[in-house]
């Protein structure tokens, strides 16, 4: 392997390994609310429990690669796609204890609203530098939008 695509590969393992290790800390700081949300009447259409870490670790993973893939297209617009990248990165890591911790429901459907706005930015600015590294995000754009009904379903129904 030459050295170019060792160091390629490190570049996608600690853009992978970062985003997932903001998931882990954003879920680990939220633990103890989750036991009290667990109790709170549910929306149709929630899925179980088991599922959420499964698909926010897909999505992560996600983010990870099309960010390395940005960061290594190192084109003059993949400084701005990185900065909004890690503010979407950290928007979403709060989003967590907002919702579980805090328990400030229509709070964390704004927060939700102010990612999900993020994310398609970021979108914009991942595809105009890389296209697949945009269209990764896809799936993540499309899980925010069911967590935004999610989220304001759980606020009405436990007002």
């Amino acid at each position: 392997m030459t050295k170019r695509k060792t160091n390629d590969v490190w570049v996608y393992v600690v853009s992978i390994g970062l985003a997932l290790v903001v998931g882990a800390l954003s879920g680990l700081v939220s633990m103890s609310g989750m036991k009290e949300f667990a109790e709170l009447k549910q929306p149709p259409l929630s899925p179980p429990g088991w599922l959420f870490p499964v698909v926010w670790t897909a999505l992560y993973t996600l983010m990870g690669i099309s960010a390395a893939r940005v960061y290594l297209a190192n084109t003059i617009d993949t400084k701005p796609a990185l900065i909004i990248y890690a503010v979407q990165l950290l928007v979403n890591a709060l989003w967590t204890p907002i919702f579980f911790q805090l328990e400030l429901r229509l709070v964390a459907f704004v927060w939700l609203l102010i990612l999900l706005g993020l994310v398609v930015v970021m979108t914009g600015k991942f595809k105009k530098v890389d296209t697949l590294a945009g269209n990764l995000q896809f799936p993540y754009i499309i899980w925010l939008l069911f967590a935004g009904y999610l989220n304001l379903a759980v606020f009405i129904l436990n007002r």
